[in-house]
């Protein structure tokens, strides 16, 4: 059976991140995606203009149209911006799965633009952390979960970690994308072990989309069987493709999308 990857996350009208960057990741990784849009977004590569959340039962009938049709080996969730919209997707993935589900814990834009409502961290700490078998933050995401300063995070990442892990998730991989220096680290751990992927940095302002195209290659691999290791390093290897292939592009003003098609280039 064909490899099917769902992603319940926002639309990104500039095509950079979110649904659309999902759907170029699951594509290019050769798996079927499907979606459940909860957002609509106005932006582009310079900035988040403006949110326009999906009523709740659009939301929910997308996923029970989903369910009912598809059998889907990976689910991953991004953008979830209302306590609501976090409640009810967590009841879906309760009771439908898959049993693998990444969560990519969207809570600040590439520009800054906020894109979770304050009193919905809670909810997304104490609903979907559980479910989940990874969460993939990347450094101002988690000093936004955890309240504490980002650079204080930078240089205690195993703390950050273990912080995380007390807030109810599996496995974690921190993102060190924000990070400086010639390697771009990122710290997996699964509550047992912890290790490092260190690959080059790439300097190139084509950034945007990096998170989303990161947990949805994760959930891309999983879905053809990969094991949750051999997910988060092929992942990695992938984004850093990405990113190399879009350094000499020039596509918006701003931090333009990192090239999925790189293999097709």
């Amino acid at each position: 059976m064909h490899p099917v990857a769902l992603t319940i996350a926002g639309s990104d009208s500039g095509a950079g991140a979110g649904i659309q960057a999902d759907l170029k990741t699951f594509s290019a990784l050769g798996v079927y995606g499907v979606t459940a849009i909860t957002a609509v977004t106005s932006q582009n590569t310079c900035a988040v203009t403006a949110v326009h959340n999906l009523p709740i039962e659009h939301i929910i009938s997308q996923l029970q149209a989903l369910y009912a049709d598809f059998s889907i080996h990976a689910a991953k969730t991004g953008m979830l911006s209302t306590a609501e919209i976090i409640a009810a997707v967590a009841q879906a993935i309760k009771t439908q799965g898959p049993k693998s589900y990444i969560l990519d814990p969207v809570c600040v834009a590439t520009s800054g633009a906020k894109l979770i409502e304050p009193n919905a961290l809670s909810v997304l700490k104490s609903e979907l952390f559980p479910l989940a078998e990874i969460i993939t933050p990347n450094l101002p995401e988690a000093a936004y979960l955890l309240g504490f300063d980002e650079e204080v995070l930078a240089n205690e990442p195993k703390a950050a970690l273990a912080a995380l892990h007390a807030l109810g998730a599996r496995a974690v991989l921190l993102k060190g994308g924000h990070a400086t220096g010639d390697l771009a680290v990122d710290y997996f751990s699964d509550g047992t072990s912890v290790f490092e992927l260190s690959l080059p940095r790439i300097k190139t302002k084509n950034t945007h989309g990096t998170g989303c195209s990161l947990a949805a290659a994760i959930t891309a691999l999983r879905a053809k069987g990969k094991s949750l290791e051999e997910a988060v390093r092929g992942a990695k290897q992938f984004v850093f493709n990405a990113l190399k292939a879009s350094s000499e592009r020039n596509l918006g003003q701003g931090f333009g999308p990192i090239d999925h098609f790189f293999e097709r280039s």
